[in-house]
This record gives structure tokens, C-alpha cells and sequence, in this order.
């Protein structure tokens, strides 16, 4: 984890704490995908995914991230 941890830092260190707000609020959306929040804010999923981390309590993001992984295996079979 460590540079890629490092370079998703660098870029979420200089959020402020209402866009760190919004960005997890549109994270927790099942209705926002990730390519919105990166042309929104500039973060990638990856990025996204270290903020969550770094935010939420660990069970939520696990709880969180099950629910991503599932939403995108079920999307691939209605495409």
C-alpha cells in the first residue's frame, strides 16, 4: 500500500472538510458512480477508496465496499 497510499494522501490532503463531506456522502450513493466524483473533484476510485477508508469505521467500510463490489457485479450483467 505504501505509495499509492502516499499519492491518495497528497491528493485528499488538500480537500477541505466539506468536500471530504460531499465526496462521501456521493460515495455512499448508489446512484453516483465514480467516474463522477473523480470529474467532480479530481480523486480516483482508488483515492476514493482511501478516503472511505481513512473515515468511516472499519465495519462500515467493509460494509461499503461489499456493497460496491455487488452493485458492480450486478451491473455487468444488465450491459
Amino acid at each position: 500500500m505504501g505509495q499509492a497510499h502516499c499519492l491518495c494522501m497528497t491528493a485528499a490532503q488538500t480537500l477541505t472538510e466539506a468536500e471530504t463531506s460531499a465526496i462521501i456522502e456521493m460515495a455512499l450513493s448508489d446512484h453516483v458512480a465514480f467516474a463522477e466524483i473523480e470529474a467532480q473533484f479530481g480523486l480516483s476510485d482508488k483515492q476514493v477508496k482511501v478516503l472511505m477508508r481513512d473515515n468511516l469505521k472499519p465495519s462500515s467500510y467493509r460494509t461499503w465496499r461489499k456493497r460496491v463490489r455487488d452493485f458492480g457485479d450486478r451491473r455487468e450483467h444488465y450491459k
